[in-house]
């Protein structure tokens, strides 16, 4: 196919101009370029793919797609790789705690290609959780014209007439242990609960973040809820790149895109579809990226205001498949913007704005389907993530308080430094209907990488404890999981956070509709206790991990690396 030669970018004018032009030109050369690919945009395909995890096996023809789009808008296609952590394959071990740090490693790996060649626009393809924050923030940090591609969701699984999911398989750990299903049942439902390519199915942290970029507008529309097994998912990825070609001809940059009010809209759309948890943090990080003012109590302020419009998993019945045949997050979009929701002027890679995206969109989601809900008639009238402060958590913890009777209880603590005699304790049956488990030193400083407690919280409902015990960490939560627990909770038990304070049986309350957390202990006590409390040696000393603890903010900052203010 012929391709038109178009304006070259002034980024790419080292390549052709100056003394340094022949040397420049040789490494080109060597690759198979010729004379007029020095007109083109250099452009880069920042690629996820692995075998490492079927999130992100199913990416390379996502990113080929990406290539083809790319040479056929007239572009060079410049790709490099990103690396991946299955926070699935990691949870419950030592391995979880790479999740988050990986989330930097990305970040690092696009600022670094992009600047480093001095790229004229940058493609991210990616899938699992931290594949996108990373990948945002790093093209954030580079800002040359950019467009995320997500790797898809899977599809679900099948076992005696019901949908299966990867939390199902936690889930059924818990009820195994209890009892309440055999041997036989578990491990069938582990064998067929991932059926192929693509990412965690129900409105856990991976289609949380691809719904939140879609309302961002740095991803095309309905791209977020497409299955990677289907064919429209990489004709998407094609007409991504032939899109990102267009932006870098008028020059439409990542910080004109991620704005205030943008990260708003995105905020309101992951209310709506009852998100994950991790999007908190990630949209803290995301916001330091982009130099835009955006703080913890800002999620508090859209909650309020923003109703629960889909009924998705994992408090819910349905998966992102079901939501993308309903109408995908387009529909959520236009409801929300028609109900003065929503910021229907802020720009999207393809230079039209949220308004003029959503004009063809019907304004009421279609009939024969419960997936999404009438705005008059919402799941919730109010958004799921609540931020609850306390002498616990006077910096702020989130807490997910959707499909709860009652999202409050005051209990007896149940103490743990770490995640797996927690869940030990629950397995064997030692934790009670009225505990609240506290598990800590999971933070930022303290895991290092904040871990995700999914293995313990799955355990709970499995056990059919997910409402009435209660669970606290200044670890995180994986976006599968609900039931009666609040996450990064901070100042952080590795900071000296009241956290660290908490004795074995001391009374807490969590209280969703004060949006309190709360040591009942007196002032003098818990200042006695701190008076006496020796900060912990780190647990590494060198690599990754030591960076990463010694450099990372407070979870109510995202977690960043680069907070030097």
């Amino acid at each position: 196919m012929e391709t038109k030669v178009i304006q070259i970018n002034p980024r790419s004018k080292n390549i052709t101009e100056g003394k340094s032009r022949a040397p420049n030109r040789s490494m080109y050369y060597a690759m198979g370029y010729q004379e007029g690919d020095f007109k083109k945009p250099m452009v880069g395909v920042a690629n996820g793919h692995s075998t490492i995890t079927p999130c992100n096996s199913g990416l390379q023809k996502l990113a080929d797609a990406a290539v083809a789009g790319i040479e056929e808008a007239g572009g060079n296609a410049q790709i490099f790789g990103t690396p991946t952590i299955s926070d699935g394959m990691a949870m419950g071990t030592e391995g979880m705690k790479y999740s988050l740090v990986s989330r930097e490693v990305i970040s690092d790996c696009i600022e670094t290609c992009v600047q480093g060649q001095w790229m004229d626009g940058v493609l991210v393809v990616g899938g699992c959780d931290k594949n996108m924050p990373g990948g945002l923030m790093g093209m954030l940090r580079a800002n040359v014209p950019a467009i995320y591609v997500y790797g898809g969701t899977i599809l679900p699984g099948r076992y005696q007439g019901r949908d299966l999911n990867i939390v199902s398989v936690f889930e059924a750990v818990g009820e195994n242990a209890a009892g309440r299903m055999s041997d036989h049942d578990l491990l069938e439902i582990e064998r067929r609960a991932i059926t192929g390519t693509g990412s965690c199915g129900g409105m856990y942290t991976a289609n949380t973040m691809s719904s939140a970029f879609e309302a961002l507008g740095i991803s095309l529309a309905y791209s977020s809820t497409m299955a990677n097994p289907h064919d429209e998912k990489m004709n998407s990825a094609k007409e991504s790149a032939k899109v990102l070609i267009e932006a870098i001809k008028k020059d439409i940059k990542p910080r004109d895109i991620v704005t205030r009010k943008s990260i708003e809209n995105a905020v309101a759309v992951i209310m709506a579809t009852g998100g994950s948890t991790n999007a908190v943090l990630h949209f803290l990080a995301i916001a330091h990226a982009a130099g835009v003012e955006w703080s913890i109590d800002d999620f508090e302020r859209v909650r309020k205001k923003v109703p629960v419009l889909c009924d998705l998993k994992p408090s819910g019945k349905y998966l992102a498949v079901d939501l993308h045949r309903a109408g995908g997050i387009p529909q959520v979009m236009k409801m929300l913007l028609k109900a003065g929701l929503l910021h229907g002027d802020c720009l999207t890679i393809t230079g039209q704005t949220i308004a003029e995206v959503l004009k063809d969109v019907p304004d009421t989601p279609p009939a024969g389907q419960d997936v999404i809900r009438p705005i008059d008639q919402p799941m919730y009238t109010e958004g799921h993530l609540a931020i609850l402060k306390g002498n616990l958590s006077p910096e702020g913890a989130v807490a997910k308080i959707t499909g709860l009777s009652n999202p409050v209880m005051t209990g007896p603590a149940r103490v743990f430094d770490d995640e797996q005699s927690a869940l030990a304790a629950i397995l064997a049956g030692k934790i009670v209907a009225g505990d609240v488990m506290v598990l800590r030193y999971l933070g930022p400083k303290g895991g290092p990488g904040m871990p995700e407690m999914l293995a313990p919280t799955g355990a709970l409902i499995g056990a059919g404890l997910g409402e009435s015990v209660g669970l606290i960490t200044d670890g995180r939560f994986s976006g599968g999981t609900w039931g009666m627990v609040v996450g990064h909770v901070a100042p952080e038990a590795a900071a000296g956070g009241t956290i660290a304070f908490i004795q074995e049986g001391d009374s807490i309350t969590i209280d969703a509709h004060k949006l309190l957390l709360q040591l009942n202990v007196p002032d003098a006590e818990i200042e006695k206790r701190r008076a006496a409390w020796t900060a912990p040696q780190p647990r590494y000393t060198r690599g990754v991990l030591a960076k990463f603890a010694f450099n990372a903010s407070t979870a109510s900052k995202g977690a960043v690396l680069d907070d030097y203010c």
